[in-house]
């Protein structure tokens, strides 16, 4: 954590002001990216960044974060308060000039922050005037004052109070409570809980020795935060579950007043996980500093080879960046100023500085070079993973090449069984991949041929979690899946040329039609992750149930609605002799019935495929479908009491 120093000054004075609130409310996307519920743990993230930038500074060891049961979002810190005193030049007090105008706040005066989350200073009076209703609270010098806006504008001056209005109960600091206006925010004024949660936890790893409380009224829950391992903890988090080939390798260096901090640790898996972060903001979409420890291990490790076993083990090319990076999990933490961060947007998921980029390069590579020299077992057990990562590459690369001489996914021959569909454009088309060939009779039956196309899909497929592109392009039924799909796989995925945007999987409710939507679930995040990502893939939900009485016919999705149903039925009929049926397989339906239950789109139930946490969807991946039989097992007796067989 940075250390106060005497020079470092937050008052009135480091307030800079840049220009007015006007055009927020009008383009709101502009600003928070979207108005949807991303948009809403954007301006949570705002507010909670702005206390972070206290921590980062060394005045802050305390957050609390609150979901409140009237549907406000309260954030409170231990720092040292918005300033509020009068601006001479504005004539309010530094705190409204905070809350009401764009561009203001101690992020433009370099005394103020050194490191800062945010970039613009827009976070604070964007999400004001975002919001039906805030109440800012300031502890100052043994003072509380307040202060409260509608729609972003203030009600009344800043003044001083007596008594919280939001149980604001630190000596010192800021408290920010908001309710989000519905006139902007259509669809919901709720945070994504989930995503949130993983949010508040990454800051914790990264700000190590500060406390982070998260209460949500409206449950109950009550979570707490503290890491004092910082990224040495999070990469130890992020393998949890696999086998890990090493200790964490971790570098951190001071260059000017830029700070590098990375941790590599490699495991047995054959995906890639790497995480970026500037000033605890995710870089989702990566930028220099990324671009520049790629490229840093991948020359460190290509030197350590040659050095070894000469051009390349056995005398075999070089390492590629896909080589190196298959089974690496890893983290780069840049540190800079504020005033010199260069992002792609408000939104801040892609860092642009070019002299990162140098410099992370540099830290990285220097770094591996004598690490590798001075710790030759775990150099020699990267080097034999990366050996294997290669010779599956080029295995992978020959046998896909095979099948494009051929011609198979270019497209040229769709596989015999599929049932296409006759409309052409993507986005009113649907691939329904149904679990065997008896089942995907009565589909390609029941359809509208129009526009949904039927795949059935024959047995288990194979569990991809670590099989290579080879591997997968030799089981019949998941090539033959590619290729209807049309995009491609691994290197040559084209996007743009895949056929169905909705894309369905249809298993029996039994076990074995469960174990089967996990291994397709598999195939998709692992080797076609964009399909997941874009929200094209989808659960179809057949009935359990038919229940019958006298001409009578109604269906089940569950067990309440079945005895609901069956209750409801009995009283209107006044008939107790109800039929219950337990559909066990899609192909016990007849085409009528499987189309006016499960695929017809006035009345089925589909369940879109969405990753909130990546992190967690992949230590789940790997534990349920990974080699390791430890975790698995552990998971499976945690559980047991949950799961509903049908046996």
């Amino acid at each position: 954590m940075a250390k106060k120093t005497e020079k470092s000054s937050y008052s009135a004075e480091s307030i800079v002001v840049l220009e007015g609130l006007e055009p927020v409310r009008k383009r709101p996307a502009m600003y928070i990216g979207t108005t949807s519920q991303y948009g809403i743990n954007h301006c949570l993230n705002e507010i909670i960044d702005n206390s972070i930038d206290e921590a980062l500074a060394g005045y802050c060891r305390a957050l609390e974060i609150r979901i409140e049961k009237n549907g406000y979002l309260t954030v409170l810190d231990d720092g040292r308060g918005i300033p509020v005193e009068k601006l001479p030049k504005y004539r309010v007090s530094a705190l409204e000039i905070v809350m009401t105008k764009l561009h203001a706040g101690g992020k433009f005066n370099v005394g103020a922050y050194k490191i800062s989350g945010g970039l613009h200073g827009v976070g604070s009076s964007v999400v004001n005037a975002l919001s039906a209703h805030m109440i800012v609270e300031v502890r100052r010098d043994g003072k509380l004052y307040r202060q409260e806006y509608k729609k972003g504008k203030p009600l009344y001056p800043t003044k001083e109070v007596k008594q919280s209005m939001l149980n604001f109960k630190f000596k010192t600091g800021t408290a920010v409570s908001f309710l989000l206006d519905p006139d902007i925010f259509k669809e919901t004024t709720e945070p994504n809980y989930a995503v949130f949660k993983k949010q508040v936890k990454e800051r914790a790893y990264l700000i190590n020795n500060v406390y982070f409380r998260i209460y949500n009224l409206n449950t109950g829950d009550k979570f707490a935060y503290f890491f004092d391992g910082g990224i040495i903890s999070l990469i130890r988090d992020l393998n949890r579950g696999k086998k890990v080939l090493h200790d964490p390798i971790y570098v951190k260096k001071q260059i000017e007043d830029k700070e590098v901090e990375v941790v590599v640790q490699y495991n047995d898996s054959i995906n890639e996980n790497i995480h970026s972060f500037v000033n605890v903001i995710n870089t989702h979409e990566g930028g220099t500093h990324l671009t520049g420890f790629k490229t840093a291990i991948t020359r460190a490790i290509n030197n350590y080879a040659k050095k070894e076993f000469g051009t390349g083990k056995n005398g075999e090319e070089t390492f590629t960046g896909d080589d190196v990076k298959e089974g690496l999990t890893a983290i780069v933490y840049v540190k800079m100023p504020a005033t010199n961060l260069q992002f792609e947007g408000q939104t801040k998921t892609k860092l642009g500085n070019s002299e990162v980029q140098t410099i992370v390069q540099q830290t990285v590579f220097d770094f591996l070079e004598t690490y590798f020299e001075e710790n030759p077992r775990v150099g020699k057990e990267i080097l034999g993973k990366i050996y294997l990562a290669q010779k599956a590459r080029l295995a992978a690369k020959a046998a896909k090449e095979a099948v494009l001489r051929k011609g198979a996914l270019e497209g040229a021959t769709l596989p015999g069984k599929l049932a296409d569909c006759q409309e052409k454009d993507p986005a009113l088309s649907e691939l329904f991949m149904v679990e065997g060939n008896s089942a995907g009779g009565t589909a390609k039956q029941g359809r509208d041929r129009k526009f949904q196309a039927i795949l059935p899909l024959r047995g288990k497929v194979l569990n991809t979690e670590r099989a290579y592109l080879d591997r997968v392009l030799s089981f019949k039924e998941l090539k033959d899946l590619v290729i209807a799909l049309g995009m491609g796989i691994g290197e040559n995925i084209d996007y743009t040329r895949l056929r169905y945007h909705k894309i369905v999987i249809m298993t029996d409710a039994d076990v074995d039609g469960e174990h089967i939507r996990t291994l397709l679930l598999t195939f998709f995040f692992r080797h076609l992750p964009d399909i997941v990502n874009r929200g094209h893939l989808y659960i179809a939900q057949p009935p359990l149930f038919k229940i019958t009485a006298g001409k009578k016919i109604a269906y089940a999705y569950s067990e309440e609605e079945k005895d609901k149903l069956v209750k409801d039925i009995a009283k209107e009929t006044k008939i107790n002799n109800v039929g219950i049926q337990r559909y066990k397989g899609l192909g016990e339906m007849n085409p009528e019935q499987l189309w006016e239950t499960t695929m017809d789109p006035k009345v089925r139930i589909l369940k879109q495929v969405m990753v909130e946490d990546a992190q967690e969807a992949d230590y789940v991946f790997s534990m349920l479908m990974g080699d390791e039989v430890p975790p698995r097992k552990k998971f499976i007796v945690t559980h047991a009491k949950m799961a509903n067989l049908d046996l």
